[in-house]
């Protein structure tokens, strides 16, 4: 039985009644499946998550048909300070091949868990990986090391980065997890940067529920991740590594929030560059966005963890959801991105709701859960070192809208901003591939750009294009 899928984690701690509720059966899901493998091999935007109860350490996890490891179960005591490993253990890369000189290409992995702190100010455990690469830097100084923020992967422990790392590709009839942030990943290694990945909070980790888009979450799991890498023992990083951060969607929310807490959460990790890629910078834009898209699912996910997070939004969701939404928010509460496209695609959210209202109109409605929502917004703080963001202009899945003016929020504080504004053509409405496409297609200018920060070469600021870029 799962710790997380089976004990009690409902999103409503008063009541549990979504906890009492089974999970749905789609028929249909066998015939989308194939459709949904090729989306999920490049899908990745935005998510939340909710409160889990303490999970008894003798019983095994199981989600979704996955067995999760012992190494994901947080130990009972507090975690130690930030950054700091808490244990390791390797990690065998599912896409790898044996070199000439006898190591692993593109390089040996460790398994991670180290402490980070919460939104609530809580210590937690975090997982995630370090890759040590096969090839030589050979840009001048130390080895570098770029932390990578995942796109969204789903809420389900099942789904974590580092467990992608291992198993490329997950598919059991229960759960489809495909790790398409190996890409992205042995480029980087492929370079000579040493790459560690976070998992986030709550995801993998068996505690809690992932905290899908929580900016604070989010950035000092990233920062943290840069600080336990230093620690992996074998690391040929120095303390005069330089270091980057690197994500796109989910991730790009992530590395943006990272760089912008950076000076008060984490001035030890000084960075040289940062890669924000289709930033969710202001969840009330990004909730029109998937709802009724091909990831509506997502948004079972962000109530999932607003919920948990904040009493606020915990008293709008108990008040407002109806029965129908209580079943999806715990069914979504263990899917990975092919399962949330399975069962969840194009729904709308008006259907989970008493009042006929879609979610995003209900908490607009509510006060106390707005100001909540705002409280996420990135935009509000200057980020630390040289940013390069880009937006799709065509992303009608993490709006393009409110990542540029992300970007003509940062130049207005004085930030080094690069803005790229990716012109495609249109290539369907809500179907996630106006959001893929630009992962695709800028990830080669994206590298390049961190590389070359992580040489040590300086950035050219383009704020001043802003009146005049789309």
């Amino acid at each position: 039985m799962s710790r997380k899928s089976t004990r009690s984690r409902s999103t409503f701690s008063t009541a549990h009644s979504v906890a009492s509720l089974g999970r749905p059966q789609r028929p249909g899901a066998v015939r989308l499946l194939a459709v949904a493998v090729a989306v999920t091999a490049t899908a990745c935007a935005l998510t939340y998550a909710v409160p889990a109860q303490a999970a008894d350490a003798a019983e095994p996890v199981v989600s979704r048909g996955v067995t999760i490891p012992d190494f994901y179960n947080p130990p009972t005591e507090p975690p130690p300070a930030n950054g700091a490993l808490i244990r390791q253990e390797p990690l065998p890369l599912g896409l790898a091949i044996p070199g000439l000189d006898g190591r692993p290409m593109p390089g040996t992995a460790t398994r991670l868990m180290y402490g980070s702190t919460d939104s609530n100010g809580r210590p937690v455990a975090v997982t995630g990986a370090y890759i040590e690469p096969s090839a030589a830097w050979k840009r001048g100084g130390p080895r570098p090391l770029v932390a990578v923020a995942a796109g969204t992967m789903g809420q389900g422990d099942q789904c974590a980065p580092s467990m992608a790392l291992q198993y490329p590709l997950t598919l059991n009839g229960e759960t489809v997890s495909v790790g398409y942030e190996a890409l992205a990943i042995y480029r980087l290694l492929s370079a000579g940067t040493a790459v560690v990945v976070t998992d986030y909070v709550g995801l993998g980790a068996t505690d809690r529920l992932h905290t899908y888009v929580n900016r604070v979450d989010e950035g000092h799991a990233l920062l943290d991740a840069a600080r336990a890498a230093h620690a992996v023992p074998g690391a040929s990083i120095t303390p005069e590594s330089r270091t980057g951060l690197y994500g796109y969607s989910q991730g790009g929310g992530a590395s943006a929030a990272a760089a912008e807490l950076q000076p008060s959460y984490a001035p030890d990790v000084e960075l040289a560059g940062t890669y924000s890629g289709a930033p969710p910078a202001d969840l009330t834009a990004v909730m029109k966005g998937i709802d009724g898209s091909a990831l509506a699912g997502a948004l079972a996910w962000s109530i999932n963890g607003f919920a948990q997070a904040d009493p606020d939004v915990r008293n709008v969701v108990e008040a407002n959801i109806n029965a129908a939404g209580k079943a999806a928010l715990k069914d979504a509460s263990t899917m990975c991105v092919g399962d949330a496209i399975l069962g969840y695609g194009f729904a709308k959210s008006a259907k989970w709701t008493n009042s006929g209202k879609s979610i995003g109109d209900v908490i607009a409605a509510e006060p106390r859960a707005q100001a909540a929502l705002d409280r996420q917004r990135i935009g509000n703080l200057k980020p630390a070192g040289p940013v390069r963001l880009a937006t799709g202009v065509q992303d009608d899945i993490v709006p393009h809208g409110q990542a540029r003016k992300l970007a003509v929020d940062w130049c207005r504080k004085g930030a080094d901003v690069t803005y790229d504004a990716i012109i495609l053509p249109n290539l369907g409405d809500k179907l996630l591939t106006n959001h893929v496409a630009p992962l695709i297609t800028d990830q080669g200018d994206a590298i390049s750009w961190l590389t070359d920060r992580l040489a040590g070469r300086a950035a050219t600021s383009n704020c001043w294009s802003m009146p005049v870029q789309p």
